[in-house]
């Protein structure tokens, strides 16, 4: 008969058991230990360690310490459930106590098997040991099932463990200076040392499941408090423990020498590093039967360790090493190479160089010069071409190949490019003198100029524009500058750099830190860049032990686009502690709903793919993190937090199964994978309608996160910039900064943007600029797209789309020009600046013509969109040109470089050391005047009577005095010329057009010249004759010198200080009165006379290029000169980056 009992444990009465012969316990478990919040015996725990051992459900649970005390004896407070476990909290004990060490058993049923079951044969006789001398084998014996129709139970093969002979004996010579030798004497073992340890991952917060090897062997796993417990380590300072953990770099730690019986071991992991590249091959030129070396410089926790080469997109089956070398080249293997590394944290792919192999009796660069065609002085017509312009020649900016040396070098010692090997002078016929003009005859291979690049600008705040004043700049997590009162800062970008990446902390805590990778031109030369910040939001208190729910969204009016949900108990210190109390939350939400803040967007949205390509990411919204406890401001983590995007504002319904959550590795500037969002369609409270994509989170050491879906629909758009709306290929711009937004449509592919998705930036070249782009070949206007570009803090002007579209300025024909919607942002409004349009970007179709040509090229394509002739379609961005004009004797191209040339009259005579020199002129008169500076040499035997160049600048008229205006005109500094040998002290003249008479001259100016011999004459009263000062004087001369590693820098501080008139200011607003050298007093114009600009401007038939007009250019002057003045900005009349390559030897006489 059967009987219920009431089985009682720990004072909980489990439930009846029936017929309790049918039930047993289990074997006694003690999986951890009580150190940390307490001791926890969890049936999920116990059974990961012994699965078989206990029963799917206990009907009770037994518990006793390691003293075989009972638990309810102990008269400590525990808790026990059957089918949870037993836990016992030290909080809950009395003062200075902590919980015992316990053991659990379970009460189980028996398993009862009663059914028919087949006969089996004898069992065969033992088969033969296989084990060698020393080892441990198995016999197996067999047997058959003799039912034809009943099943046997059980197996058919047994096995047993046999020993194989002695071997001969072998002596250990592994010492131990404690405990004894392992039998497989690869360690020591110390059977009475107890090894207790914690591990935390990367933020502090617990490490459960992390492994502890020695030796390369399993020796357990931490539990769910991140503990670990290891009998028989020896603690000698010789052993030696790995910790691994996914996600995590891989921990070796020396166990510390200790007498006692027990150790303890607290240890923290780092994040694994992901693999990233340091430096791409360099591309290279040799000629047929040389060498060459590629380098795959990659780095990451832990390193790579397989490396593959491709070569034109062919896998190179036997190069697998870091270093891929070539010899003995022949002309097949030119073409592109590129590194692909991958290792446990994943794959990378280095960018592809080139490979141009020439004959050995071929020339490496074109002797033949390409066209180059600069503008002539105002008073330089030529006849014989009918225009302005004269073609002076240059060498294209590309690599060559020279004598090399026999080393192996990822980096060539000696870089040779095409440069001017010679020149010949041409005069040409001007008005009332000869103009002598250099012209390139033949290029050559040539040593590379060494050259800098350097990246300045402002990091302000997106909202209203105020500076970070003296906040810190780093990289990779070291600072390497700092920004000033208005916020500006500049970095020489250091050698090796291919991929910039800056990181802004503001030491007032007003913004949040904002990481940006910076284009910069590789060839050398300053780039300017707005750094835009988002203000840190207000933080609000919250409790730890409390359940908080943050919102996200900045849009006023509608819906939050995501919620923070962090559980009670979840904030820990950066040691891992748990934080009780109140916390200082301050999470900041970039909202793409609100495209003003489009340019604060982190890095430039890209991730590294599986297969180890860069590839770009639509953002749903970014977040910025920042816990601290109110008590002290002590930074906090917290683990496990819920993230809540709402799914009606993801309007591309194909994004709702492939949302992630990403963190910003602020070194790489690359995001990395968080974890995926599942949609959830119910939840419990007041917007129990609404579906959420949810997805868990720990906020550890980094601190940025982003919503995003990784996009394939891109493509790239061309862009190029102007000196002036001639849209001419030699007044092309480099170091132009394009910026594209790519915006979102609403549902159903409207072309009304809703939201944008994505930032990017990129750099122009000598052949403009591709920016990628998200594109839709199915659907034309799947996505818009709004660009703009700066230059050294200008913004440039877009091609006009009103009063119509015209195909030949805007430089995209038709009818793909009206299918890509283009828009310039006045197109509503004449109101508004002209600084940017919008287009549809609509993918190209392979299956007609005229869309195969620019401006959008598919996503594979972006060589050929590099590389694509002037003639194909692309977008254009001119700057607003102003009343000045610049002729060099010898060509030189300020946005290059190295297309410097050795001559005695170059303008610029050291590179990378460029020396600005500006003279502040007052004119008074009812009329803005022209004025000009006369470059020649004055005392170097080599230049004296010779033409440096000339500058022409039309005065900026005073906005109180309208009988007062002032102009900063440029001249040619004095110093050493190319060869650093002599000085040469610049003449330089002066000269108002019209009837001007001097007035007066600076008298500190005056007392240098006179006490600085020689002295030049100034018989003229029209004009002010000097040898230009050596001194970098100032504002109280009326001379403003700056020198820098660019040339547009150096003009740009010049030009702001000369405005201003003082030493270390800078103004927008000419400001006639102050620091001025030279006053003028000028009369009235003849009515019928036209001023220098006006002749250029009203000549007909001297354009070398058939261009139409949409307005007149006195007009957009006029416009122009209002424009600046109302918004008080400094006009562009002035110089900046434009300067027209030309020469001259012979001038007027002086």
């Amino acid at each position: 008969m059967s009987r219920v009992t009431l089985l009682l444990v720990l004072g909980i009465t489990a439930v009846p058991i029936i017929a309790q012969d049918n039930y047993e316990w289990t074997t006694w478990f003690n999986v951890d230990h009580p150190g940390g919040r307490g001791d926890y015996e969890q049936l999920d725990a116990i059974r990961f360690y012994y699965r078989t051992r206990v029963c799917e459900t206990p009907k009770a649970i037994e518990a006793r310490t390691t003293e075989w005390v009972p638990a309810r004896e102990t008269g400590e407070t525990v808790h026990a459930d059957p089918t949870v476990g037993f836990w016992c909290l030290n909080e809950e004990q009395g003062p200075e106590r902590n919980c015992s060490n316990y053991a659990v058993r379970f009460l189980c049923p028996k398993v009862l098997n009663i059914k028919v079951e087949g006969i089996w044969s004898p069992w065969s006789e033992w088969s033969p040991c296989p084990a060698l001398c020393g080892q441990v084998g198995v016999q197996l014996r067999y047997r058959t099932c003799q039912s034809q129709s009943l099943p046997c139970s059980g197996s058919k093969l047994d096995g047993k463990a046999c020993n194989g002979p002695e071997c001969p004996t072998k002596v250990c010579s592994l010492p131990c200076e404690m405990g004894r030798v392992s039998s497989d004497c690869d360690t020591c073992i110390c059977e009475e040392h107890l090894l207790l340890g914690s591990v935390r991952s990367a933020g502090g917060l617990t490490a459960e499941g992390a492994t502890i090897l020695r030796s390369g062997k399993f020796l357990t796993l931490t539990d769910h408090n991140g503990h670990f417990r290891i009998p028989g380590i020896c603690a000698d300072g010789n052993t030696t423990l790995t910790i691994t953990l996914k996600g995590h770099a891989t921990l070796r730690v020396v166990v510390p020498k200790n007498v006692e019986r027990t150790s303890v071991l607290s240890l923290q992991l780092k994040r694994a590093e992901k693999l990233h590249v340091l430096n791409n091959p360099e591309s290279k030129v040799r000629r047929q039967s040389q060498s060459a070396a590629f380098c795959c410089n990659v780095a990451g926790t832990p390193q790579p360790e397989k490396y593959q080469w491709f070569h034109n997109n062919s896998l190179m089956e036997k190069h697998s090493e870091s270093t891929l070398v070539l010899k003995d080249l022949r002309p097949e293997q030119a073409g592109e190479y590129y590194c692909k590394a991958s290792g446990p944290t994943g794959s990378i792919k280095t960018k592809p160089a080139s490979l141009k192999i020439v004959g050995k009796d071929e020339h490496s660069c074109n002797p033949k010069p390409e066209s180059h065609l600069i503008r002539l002085p105002h008073d330089c017509f030529q006849n014989s071409t009918n225009s302005f312009y004269y073609d002076v020649g240059k060498c294209p900016p590309c690599r060559c190949t020279e004598k090399l040396d026999n080393g192996i070098r990822c980096k060539d010692k000696v870089a040779y490019c095409c440069g001017v090997a010679k020149m010949e002078e041409n005069q040409l016929k001007c008005k009332d003198y000869k103009l002598p003009i250099m012209v390139v005859t033949e290029c050559g291979c040539k040593k590379c100029v060494d050259t800098k690049a350097i990246v300045h600008g402002r990091a302000v705040a997106v909202d209203n524009g105020e500076p970070m004043r003296f906040g810190n700049v780093f990289m990779n997590g070291v600072r390497i500058s700092r920004t000033g009162y208005k916020g500006t800062f500049s970095i020489q970008v250091p050698p090796g750099i291919e991929r910039l990446v800056l990181t802004f902390v503001d030491n007032m805590q007003k913004f949040i830190n904002t990481t940006k990778v910076l284009p910069f031109n590789t060839k050398g030369g300053a780039v300017y860049h707005e750094i835009k910040l988002l203000r840190k939001k207000a933080s609000v208190t919250i409790h730890s032990t409390e359940s908080n729910t943050l919102e996200l969204g900045e849009v006023e009016g509608q819906e939050a686009m995501a919620q923070i949900q962090i559980p009670p108990y979840s904030f820990y210190r950066e040691n891992g502690e748990v934080f009780t109390g109140s916390v200082d939350a301050s999470i900041t939400f970039l909202d793409p709903r609100d495209i003003s803040t489009a340019a604060t967007a982190q890095s430039d949205l890209n991730f590294i793919g599986t297969e180890g390509d860069t590839l770009p990411l639509r953002t749903y919204g970014m977040f910025s993190v920042d816990f601290r406890s109110k008590e002290n401001n002590e930074p906090l983590n917290a683990g496990e937090v819920k993230v809540l995007l709402d799914s009606a504002q993801v309007k591309m319904s194909e994004h709702l199964n492939v949302m992630k959550l990403w963190s910003l590795n602020p070194e790489t500037g690359l995001w990395e994978e968080e974890g995926h969002l599942q949609v959830e369609k119910k939840r419990r409270g007041k917007r129990e309608e609404r579906t959420f994509l949810i997805g868990n989170m720990e906020i550890r050491e980094r601190r940025l996160f982003n919503l995003d879906v990784p996009e394939n629909r891109r493509c790239y758009v061309k862009v190029r910039s102007f000196r002036s709306e001639r849209f001419m290929p030699s007044e092309q711009v480099e170091g132009v900064v394009v910026s594209l937004i790519n915006m979102e449509p609403t549902a159903g592919y409207s072309t009304n943007p809703r939201a944008w998705g994505r930032f990017d930036s990129v750099v122009a070249g000598p052949n403009g600029a591709c920016l990628p782009a998200f594109c839709d070949e199915q659907k034309a206007d799947a996505y818009t797209a709004y660009v703009t570009a700066n230059l050294g803090g200008e913004e440039l002007e877009a091609v006009p789309s009103t009063p119509k579209l015209n195909p030949n300025l805007i430089g995209v024909p038709q009818p793909y020009l009206s299918k890509l919607n283009y828009r310039r942002t006045d197109h509503e409004d004449p109101r508004v600046k002209k600084t940017a349009f919008s287009i549809t970007v609509a993918k190209p179709s392979p299956n007609t013509a005229e869309e195969g040509n620019g401006p959008v090229y598919a996503f594979e394509n972006l060589k050929e969109c590099e590389e694509a002739p002037f003639s194909a379609a692309h977008f254009r961005f001119s700057r607003v040109e102003g009343d000045r004009y610049d002729y060099n004797t010898v060509p030189f191209n300020e946005d290059d470089p190295m297309s410097w040339t050795e001559d005695y009259l170059s303008w610029w005579p050291k590179p990378m050391e460029y020396r600005a020199c500006y003279i502040k002129v007052k004119i008074t008169s009812p009329h803005e005047i022209n004025v000009r500076s006369h470059n020649m040499g004055g005392t170097h035997p080599r230049t004296v009577g010779q033409l440096y160049g000339l500058r022409d600048i039309r005065s900026i008229r005073d906005m109180d005095h309208v009988t007062l205006s002032a102009a900063c005109l440029e001249f040619k500094c004095s110093g050493m010329l190319y060869d650093q040998e002599r000085v040469d002290r610049t003449l330089v003249k002066v000269i108002p057009q019209g009837s001007c008479k001097r007035d007066h001259v600076n008298a500190m100016l005056q007392d240098y010249l006179v006490n600085h011999l020689p002295l030049a004459v100034n018989n003229d009263t029209n004009e002010f004759t000097m040898l230009a000062p050596l001194d970098p004087l100032g504002h109280n001369y009326g001379i403003y010198t700056v020198t820098d590693q660019d040339p547009r820098m150096a003009k740009e501080i010049a030009l702001g200080r000369c405005f201003d008139g003082t030493s270390d200011g800078t103004s927008r607003v000419m400001k006639s009165n102050e620091g001025v050298a030279l006053s003028f007093t000028c009369g009235d114009r003849e009515a019928t006379r036209q001023s220098v600009f006006q002749t250029l401007q009203s000549s007909q038939g001297q354009m070398v290029t058939s261009v139409g007009r949409v307005e007149t250019r006195p007009n957009r002057r006029k416009q122009r000169a209002n424009r600046s003045r109302s918004s008080h900005k400094r006009s562009t009349r002035h110089p900046s980056v434009k300067q027209i390559k030309t020469t001259s030897s012979a001038a007027p006489k002086i």
